[in-house]
This record gives C-alpha cells, structure tokens and sequence, in this order.
C-alpha cells in the first residue's frame, strides 16, 4: 500500500534484499557486474501509490510491476534497475484487488519481443515489454459498469478481469470475470482467415444478386412504361 516492492531471498529468514527505486535507471551491480554481493537499498519507491501487480518473466531476468499511480515499470532483476519502459496515459488501475499481469513466455517470441498482457477496465491491452508498444486492445464484450459502487468506494466494473493466464503461442489467453464469465483469447489461424474470405465472399455475392435484381426491377418498370408512352392517345 506505501508504494514499495521489497525483495527478499526466501532460503533465510533475515533475507531482506531492499527495495526497487524508480528513480534507479543504474541498479546496484555488485562486485560482479550480476548482484552478487550488491549493497542492498533501503529506501525507494517503485510507485507513486499502491501496488497491486507483480510478475516476473518466465527466465528470471525481469520484474514487471503495475501501481495505482496507473504505471507499469519493468525492473532488471539482477541489479533492480528500472529500464525506463513507457506504456502511455491509457492504462487503467484503480481497484483494490490483485490486477493479474500475463508475460508472454519467452520461447514463444524472437529474443527482446516479449509482450506483457494488461487487464485494464473496460479492456485487455497487449503491450511490447520493453518499449511499452502497444500491440492490441482486446475488447471485452458486455457492459463495462453496474449501477452501483462497491462499499469502499470503487467504481464497480461489472466484468472486471479478476484472473489470467497464458496456454502457449497456441492456445492464447483464458480470463476469468466479475460477471461470471470465463473467456478465450486465441491467435487467428489460417482456417480463420479462409472462413472470413468465404463469408466476405457470400456477403458480397448476396449484395450483388440485390442489386441484380433491383436492376430487373427497374428496367421492368421502364419498359412498362415506355409501352405506355409509345400507345396513341385519342379523344372521343
């Protein structure tokens, strides 16, 4: 809640390591350039406000980590330096509870690609993990906001994305939500390349046999009436 992220080595009890400080771009690099035997730091913020994710990337090298201050800051693990990643003013955080963070794991991306997936309120953006691109915006169908707010004053989004994980390069993303609903992110596949092609193809031909046969309809009734005007009108 006070902003910081402490780190600790869990094979001791008295393995406190520090903290991470944003406005750390250098890190502590130890004697070995790696963190070995680095001076810890005791004092630091990582965010401007509490945090409520952290991950960190499948190989160990990076910590990601998301604030209230509606920041996320990726972290070189081994000296805590802060990489200085920029993700844009469209993030979203203001909810109490834990905002699941997905990396991408890095087998399934060229080396420095990784992506990492962000649960914002009304959408999951996928961003480059290290230059803070971003990729996509998922929607999230339904109704983004109840009625009511929550007793201790939250906006209550009505399918908020309360947990997520990654299945592989194939299998996407699965979130859970608010409103009960479990749902499938998936990459397109060419089969669903050629069953769009198919329908734009039927849609098209459906739109030209309208116009087909509005033409029809016209040269009938222009034909109609030229019969009409060619007949000798007399007056008895």
């Amino acid at each position: 809640m006070d902003g910081t992220i402490r780190v600790w080595d869990i094979r001791k009890s008295s393995g406190a390591l520090g903290v991470l400080d944003m406005e750390d771009s250098l890190g502590i690099a130890g004697l070995d350039g790696m963190g070995r035997d680095a001076r810890s730091r005791d004092t630091g913020k990582a965010h401007q406000g509490a945090v409520n994710g952290i991950v960190w990337t499948d190989d160990g090298n990076y910590i990601v980590s998301a604030g209230h201050d509606e920041r996320v800051r990726v972290w070189d693990a081994a000296t805590g330096a802060n990489t200085l990643a920029t993700f844009g003013p469209i993030l979203k955080n203001g909810h109490l509870s834990n905002l699941p963070l997905v990396i991408s794991p890095t087998a399934s991306t060229l080396v420095g690609q990784e992506m990492v997936f962000y649960p914002s309120e009304r959408e999951l953006l996928a961003f480059e993990l290290f230059q803070g691109k971003l990729l996509k915006r998922l929607k999230i169908p339904g109704p983004n906001m109840a009625s009511v707010r929550s007793r201790t004053g939250e906006r209550n989004v009505k399918n908020r994305i309360t947990g997520l994980v990654f299945r592989g390069q194939a299998d996407g993303l699965y979130s859970a939500h608010t409103d009960g609903q479990i749902r499938a992110w998936l990459p397109r596949t060419t089969e669903d390349d050629r069953l769009e092609e198919e329908a734009d193809f039927g849609h098209k031909r459906h739109i030209e046999d309208q116009d087909e046969q509005g033409r029809r309809k016209r040269q009938v009734l222009d034909d109609v009436f030229k019969d009409l005007t060619r007949q000798k009108i007399s007056f008895g």
